[in-house]
């Protein structure tokens, strides 16, 4: 695989598994120096095995809700790999609920991670991307709820139309330095968190079995399959690219057809 990325520094928050963990194995493969970031002991396993693939990578446990703790990892980012060239933002959770049962913490903590988390991350990569003098690629996770939301998760749909304004906002403002910052709309993926989707509406919309509500959504998606993280990393390693230079401000989705727009 050509060495796109060889002496870029890509960091990735969420990065312990499922969307997070596929970008940094693309990264890594393409030559980049990654740091895989989470709040969770996986994160370490998930950058050992990078490392055991011969990548150079680092793990930082963060909370992304916390502007410290942001700022630290960035610090050991730069310390241990160089200043950040590509930043992307995927941490991420979500709940499911009705509204009558959805408390304020579960919003608090929803919004927290998906947008404040978002916000911070690029806060304070854009600010080191500028101040190197850096044409650095800033790259947010959306979601298809920033395009419809859905029902027993407007906490969820708020926080990605969340993201999507962040984006469009930051990339006016730093369009004039060179930095990008573009978004991706993943549809159904094959990951932990769908696994936890499948079983939560499950429980709201009907007497489903495990696997059988996604089975039936996956069968309206044009592509006729869920996604896997290798189709949403090609796209992430495409807007990171020198080929997407001219790109900002973008959200696309990538969801084998969910959504047309």
């Amino acid at each position: 695989m050509p060495q796109r990325f060889e002496g870029k520094v890509v960091v990735i928050t969420g990065g312990s598994r499922g969307i997070g963990k596929s970008i940094a194995e693309r990264f890594a493969r393409e030559g980049a120096s990654v740091c895989v970031a989470a709040n969770e002991p996986l994160v370490h396993e998930t950058a050992a095995a990078l490392r055991a693939g011969g990548a150079k990578a680092i793990s930082v446990a963060v909370d992304v809700t916390s502007r410290e703790e942001v700022k630290a990892m960035y610090d050991r980012v730069a310390q241990e790999l160089g200043e950040v060239d590509v930043s992307i933002q995927n941490a991420g959770v979500i709940t499911v609920a009705r509204l009558e049962d959805m408390t304020e913490a579960e919003w608090d903590k929803v919004l927290a991670v998906n947008t404040k988390g978002v916000f911070l991350c690029c806060q304070e990569a854009a600010i080191r991307m500028r101040s190197g003098g850096k044409k650095g690629r800033l790259i947010n996770t959306a979601s298809g709820q920033a395009r419809q939301g859905f029902i027993y998760t407007p906490h969820y749909a708020a926080s990605k139309f969340g993201v999507l304004g962040i984006t469009q906002s930051l990339a006016k403002e730093l369009a004039s330095t060179g930095i990008t910052v573009n978004a991706f709309c993943p549809g159904i993926i094959s990951t932990d968190m769908w696994a936890y989707n499948d079983a939560a509406w499950g429980r709201l919309m009907g007497d489903y079995k495990p696997g059988e509500l996604m089975a039936e959504w996956v069968a309206g998606i044009p592509m006729g399959r869920a996604g896997t993280g290798e189709d949403v990393a090609g796209l992430v390693a495409f807007l990171a690219s020198e080929d997407a230079s001219y790109i900002t401000g973008q959200t696309i989705n990538v969801d084998g057809g969910m959504f047309m727009s």
